[in-house]
Order: C-alpha cells, then structure tokens, then sequence
C-alpha cells in the first residue's frame, strides 16, 4: 500500500455504488449565508484551486455529465451550490480559490462567503480538499488547510488528474502530502488519488463520502 491510501472494504464499495446511483438533485445556489439551506442532512463539501478539475470530478462521481458545470475558464462556479444525493447526504461544490478572471472585491466575497460557511454548519461531515497531483499543495491549499484546522473542520485530501503524472511520481508526492498532513489536527489522514477522465478511485472516493451519509 503507498503512504496515505488505502482500499476500501467491498462492502464499503458496494454501498457507494448504491448511493451515487440514487437521483441527485441541484437544490439551490447560494450567494450570501442568510440564503443556506436547512441543516437537516450531513454535508460533504468539495474545494481546491479553481483550476483543480472539480466540477469534472463531481460530475464523475455522481455519474452526470453536467451536474456540476465544467469550464476551461477557471472560476465559473460563482456560488456555494448544493446538489442533495438519495435523500442521505449534502454535496456541496463551494467557489475555487486562487486564479479566478473576476474582481478582487469578487474574489473578497466569495472567500467571506465560504469562511463563514465553514465556521457555522453544524452538519459538515468532511470536506475533500482537492489537490491537482501535477503541482501539489500551493499556497492556497495550505491558506484553505490553516483556515479548516481553526474552524475545526474535518478534511481529507483527494488528488486530481492522476492520470496526468507517472506512477513513479506518485509515492514520493504521497509520501511528502502525508508527512504534511501529520502537521494539522482537522486533516484525515488516508489521500485518495483520482482521475476524473479515466475513473481512477471513483469508487474509492464514492465509499468515503457515503460512510458520512445518514442512515435509510
């Protein structure tokens, strides 16, 4: 096994299978925190860079192409948006940090927006920090990572585009997340590597978000 990871139990797969084929529904976007929906399902949020690949994940994961738009334009998810999934669980697709072609006053609000999303919901269950496996952690990532530890936010790190790097790469890269992980007490310590255009632990990180949904 390489530092970080693990596999899933079947059962644990099998069951995020299950949930990610259920309906999932767009429930609204949200622009400012008096218009967050009720805290009546636990929640599992989903941030990185805004070039990060996480519109394509999601979209991977729940097995829609459009769930959550995609775009070549890094920062075209404006709002905190929330997608409910089988009637168990919240995902919750929040605005990308860094680059972004829009206003510092812009940029300003939505980093406002989703600290305070973060300090005040009860129901967050995780938040899966996604991390371009190509670059590693950025000033950003560890900006978000210092935020989540004084919120006392659970977190776990899900690499993106593996595809994109050899295999060879990726202990040494897994390796270094891990030993900087140990650093931060909100951080859950398993990484798991993923690849929206080839699918690679899809179903690895389906498992983990449903072990947080609500019991049927």
């Amino acid at each position: 096994m390489i530092v970080g990871t693990r596999t899933p139990e079947k059962e644990a797969i099998e069951f995020g299978r299950w949930l990610f084929a259920q309906e999932c529904v767009f429930l609204r976007g949200v622009t400012s925190i008096e218009g967050l929906p009720p805290m009546d399902l636990p929640e599992v949020a989903f941030a990185g860079r805004s070039n990060v690949g996480k519109s394509s994940l999601v979209n991977a994961l729940t097995g829609r192409k459009s769930l959550a738009r995609t775009s070549n334009t890094p920062g075209r998810t404006r709002e905190i948006n929330f997608f409910e999934l089988g009637g168990r669980i919240m995902l919750v697709d929040l605005p990308g940090y860094g680059y972004a072609q829009v206003s510092k006053s812009q940029v300003k609000a939505w980093t406002r927006l989703v600290r305070d999303y973060l300090a005040g919901r009860a129901n967050l269950r995780r938040l899966m920090l996604l991390v371009d496996a190509r670059h590693g952690l950025k000033p950003g990532d560890l900006e978000m990572m210092a935020d989540l530890d004084r919120a006392a936010v659970s977190y776990q790190i899900a690499l993106t585009k593996a595809d994109k790097v050899p295999a060879a790469r990726l202990p040494a890269l897994l390796d270094t997340l891990a030993r900087e992980l140990a650093r931060h007490p909100a951080a859950h310590p398993h990484i798991e590597i993923t690849s929206a255009r080839e699918k690679t632990g899809i179903d690895a990180l389906r498992a983990a978000v449903a072990a947080l949904a609500a019991p049927g």
